[in-house]
């Protein structure tokens, strides 16, 4: 599957389908870079891919992605160190059983899911213009909304788990669309990827195991990172290894470019600057 070794950031990657994906792109002799919120999961995760991967090419960085200063932090380290990224996997993702309020004051599950990975992906672009050809992979779901109110994304006026989970995972779609399009070199791809209904620690929270297994989802996503099927294929949704269509609601080009404005605002009324400008060419 693989081509030549590449360097590969996962986020969300101590546990779970990420850190599956993690640990096999690692057997296969490509240098990882994997996101934990912790330095104690971080550590552990490190340890057993290290030891199972029997290398020691597999670093980490640690940021919550629901503040935007930790992930400007985070992308800060990732350009000290690293003069380039072949792959970008935006994986990490919550289902908050409460409302929480991010400290920029966004509710969590958005701010997870969605919002910091649009501020992270901007902020180490030019990594992965310097790689070029390079890959952005958006991990979305098939429950993804059929319909998003912008004005009810980051206070909603009645909280409820599962659709602030869906409306992110469309927020994904949204955004994995509208970069593609903004991006005017081919040699950077922009895909989203439903990896499967898999047996997370997520999935098994709410609806018990009903998935198939952690690796099933990671050669799901190690496909879309690594596969030389999909070379130069960008904007597209992808059902497991299956190209398909998402809703008509993510294929909305009206509402992607309102989410991505939208977007933007957020992170400058937080106090910080738009991590895209004069960056998508």
């Amino acid at each position: 599957m693989a081509q030549a070794p590449k360097i590969i950031l996962i986020t969300g990657s101590t546990d779970g389908i990420g850190f599956e994906t993690a640990r096999w792109l690692a057997s296969e002799g490509h240098q990882l870079i994997i996101h934990g919120r912790t330095p104690e999961r971080l550590e552990s995760a490190l340890n057993q891919i290290h030891s199972a991967s029997n290398t020691n090419l597999t670093t980490g960085v640690t940021g919550d992605l629901s503040s935007l200063q930790q992930v400007g932090l985070m992308a800060e380290q990732l350009i000290s160190r690293f003069n380039y990224l072949d792959v970008l996997i935006n994986n990490a993702g919550v289902i908050m059983k409460d409302y929480q309020c991010s400290e920029d004051g966004y509710e969590r599950t958005f701010a997870i899911n969605h919002l910091g990975h649009f501020y992270l992906t901007g902020l180490i672009l030019p990594l992965l213009q310097k790689a070029r050809p390079s890959r952005i992979i958006n991990i979305s779901s098939e429950v993804h909304s059929q319909h998003l109110d912008l004005d009810d994304l980051v206070n909603p006026v009645r909280f409820e788990s599962m659709k602030a989970y869906a409306n992110s995972k469309l927020c994904n779609l949204l955004f994995t669309y509208r970069l593609s399009e903004l991006i005017s070199d081919a040699s950077i791809t922009v895909n989203a990827q439903h990896p499967g209904v898999i047996n997370t620690k997520m999935l098994k929270g709410i609806w018990g195991a009903v998935g198939a297994p952690l690796k099933n989802g990671a050669d799901n996503v190690c496909y879309l990172a690594v596969s030389s099927a999909v070379a130069g294929i960008t904007g597209a949704y992808f059902n497991g290894q299956k190209r398909t269509r998402s809703s008509a609601a993510s294929n909305d080009t009206g509402l992607q470019k309102a989410l991505w404005d939208f977007s933007l605002d957020l992170i400058e009324r937080a106090g910080f600057t738009d991590p895209y400008p004069c960056k998508l060419n």
